[in-house]
């Protein structure tokens, strides 16, 4: 099987590029001709792809002309769109990253353009494949929690400054911090209600209290999502986690039923502590690697009742609740979420 890394622009390019590698019959192509965003030092183009041990090319083209099977798009947010449809042009599977776009226009045509060139196009949400959340999954479907009533969750990160900066460029990430951190806990509870089940508006406040002057976007953010099933869900969308925290963040969900109330911490399988000689936070991971799950996943399929990758609609339908979210912050009044 043949894979093309699209774009070195997204923090997760060097990951999906790392465990590609060792996929056994995987060979990958990596190619970042546009690392015009690039922060002063920052590595990208062929000298990353040759610390990642990865084959190189000059240009997406050059990817395409390669013959891929599958292709990952990890640019910036406002570039995804041509790189999907240059995909579907080549009939070629792509896994985008999140959110799919910035823009409800530009999310259709990338949907549209792989549904009628009939090319599967997949969004990368790993959390879908957190052992936490294949918990949390089963007991609210196995009727454990009874009917569903609210959700409360936290998806917070550090303010991305140096490496990646464009999540701080609203154009080319088409928000901030509600933007980075809605997209993940709505399509959590986008695969945990099922298909029958649609949000239908969206409440929500922003600021930039936290890191005040250092983006100029916002850098807090609470959501209040209403679904068509009952339940109310909030997501506190922040980068509120200080520089010097051992990690970039994390993601908690706690779902309260008619019976029980479930809780998952999706990275909670690490040891932490704190070093005294160098005096900084320490963070020891382990488990399951969810990058590798998901493009797993993706590339070969799993198990008939097993989590998906999200694909294009769930993207979709992801995305307008962001973009709800800012109409509303906006205005100061609840915004509908479109339907599909």
């Amino acid at each position: 099987m043949k894979v093309g890394v699209l774009s070195f622009a997204h923090v997760h390019a060097a990951s999906y590029t790392k465990v590609l590698g060792g996929l056994p019959g995987v060979e990958v192509l990596t190619t970042d001709p546009e690392p015009d965003l690039a922060a002063p030092g920052e590595v990208r183009g062929r000298e990353l792809a040759g610390r990642l041990g990865a084959a190189y090319a000059e240009s997406y083209q050059d990817v395409f002309d390669w013959g891929p099977d599958a292709v990952i798009v990890t640019a910036e947010n406002a570039r995804h769109r041509p790189l999907v449809e240059l995909a579907a042009k080549h009939g070629v599977a792509v896994l985008c990253e999140k959110p799919l776009a910035t823009t409800g226009a530009d999310g259709e045509a990338m949907v549209r353009a792989c549904r009628e060139a009939g090319v599967r196009l997949g969004v990368a949400y790993p959390v879908r494949f957190s052992p936490a959340y294949a918990a949390l999954r089963r007991a609210v479907r196995g009727g454990a929690t009874g009917q569903v009533l609210v959700v409360a969750g936290a998806n917070n990160g550090r303010l991305p400054t140096g490496a990646r900066r464009w999540f701080t460029d609203p154009e080319l990430a088409g928000g901030g911090a509600l933007m980075d951190h809605t997209v993940h806990i709505a399509d959590l509870l986008d695969d945990l209600f099922g298909d029958e089940v649609r949000a239908t508006e969206v409440y929500a406040q922003t600021n930039d209290l936290l890191h005040p002057g250092e983006s100029g976007i916002d850098t807090a953010g609470l959501v209040t999502i209403r679904y068509d099933n009952g339940v109310v869900a909030t997501i506190d969308c922040s980068w509120s986690q200080p520089a010097h925290h051992p990690t970039w963040g994390g993601l908690e969900l706690q779902v309260v039923g008619e019976q029980a109330t479930v809780e998952l911490d999706a990275f909670g399988q690490q040891v932490a502590g704190f070093d005294e000689a160098a005096r900084r936070g320490v963070l020891l991971p382990w488990g399951d690697n969810l990058d590798e799950l998901l493009l797993r996943s993706f590339l070969f399929g799993g198990a008939p009742d097993a989590v998906r990758v999200a694909d294009g609609e769930a993207g979709l339908r992801s995305l307008r609740i962001a973009l709800a979210g800012y109409e509303s912050a906006r205005t100061g009044r609840p915004a509908a979420v479109p339907v599909l």
